[in-house]
């Protein structure tokens, strides 16, 4: 497939208009990690909260358990956010369940009519009709933490990185980059507000959550897994699983939605 337009700076910052807490948004057309580069401008001084750093093609970009990050030029969004929480660092990990929930919101404001079909699994995958559009990495250093987020827009099959992953473009759904990014950004800064504000925005997520409620399996390693019922979220966001009866919570780990 040939390549979208590229993300526009300025459109973006018009989308978000003049109140926007994102400042500066720069695009890049490759690098090998936005979320490395944010990691080393905070350490020489030279990045603040609010930063966004966008690229075309990553050529080292990273998943969930220092997986590779994968994506065609020019095909994706690939993008990292720059924040100073206020909360404990005990509860970060909020960051990226709420980068989820924000991923999600946006996709689904994109095409009210299909939005059905877009869901959040624990902890911050994004599916559309099951399959996964979206991957998300936080990395913090105790003061500032930078959140990546990947979302796959124009590929094609044969561009996709694992059958069960799929694009907007193979969705039906619109593949306009800056609109997308403006529209991640809006809903990312309402749920880190609530966030920062409260600690607690459990709700919010529950209310966007294909996990909760169903059989799972979590899978802890290549040789560990267990399955039970996921009946909630813990505070400091872990999955809860019933086993037999007994609540047991994951911090981490793979999800599989059994039914």
């Amino acid at each position: 497939m040939p390549q979208l337009p590229a993300a526009d700076a300025a459109r973006i910052a018009a989308y978000l208009g003049a109140d926007t807490g994102f400042a500066p948004i720069n695009v890049v057309a490759e690098t090998g990690s936005t979320n490395t580069d944010l990691l080393r401008a905070i350490v020489a001084g030279e990045a603040s909260p609010g930063a966004v750093l966008i690229a075309e093609h990553q050529t080292s970009g990273r998943g969930r358990f220092t997986r590779e990050w994968l994506d065609t030029p020019g095909t994706n969004i690939a993008m990292s956010i720059l924040v100073k929480p206020k909360r404990p660092m005990t509860q970060w990990g909020w960051l990226s369940l709420l980068s989820g929930m924000a991923v999600t919101t946006a996709l689904r404001s994109l095409d009210a009519t299909q939005a059905f079909r877009v869901e959040l699994k624990w902890p911050n995958d994004v599916l559309i009709d099951t399959r996964k559009v979206c991957g998300i990495i936080a990395d913090g250093n105790g003061e500032y933490a930078v959140i990546g987020i990947g979302v796959n827009v124009g590929q094609q099959l044969e561009e996709l990185p694992l059958p069960s992953a799929t694009s907007l473009a193979l969705a039906g759904l619109p593949t306009d980059k800056s609109l997308i990014i403006a529209r991640i950004l809006t809903s990312f800064a309402q749920y880190f507000e609530q966030w920062q504000l409260t600690g607690d925005i459990r709700t919010e997520y529950l209310a966007l959550s294909a996990t909760i409620g169903r059989s799972v399996r979590v899978i802890l390693s290549d040789t560990e897994s267990c399955e039970g019922e996921a009946v909630a979220i813990a505070g400091d966001g872990a999955l809860v699983v019933s086993r037999a009866g007994v609540p047991t919570p994951f911090a981490a780990g793979d999800v599989v939605h059994l039914r």
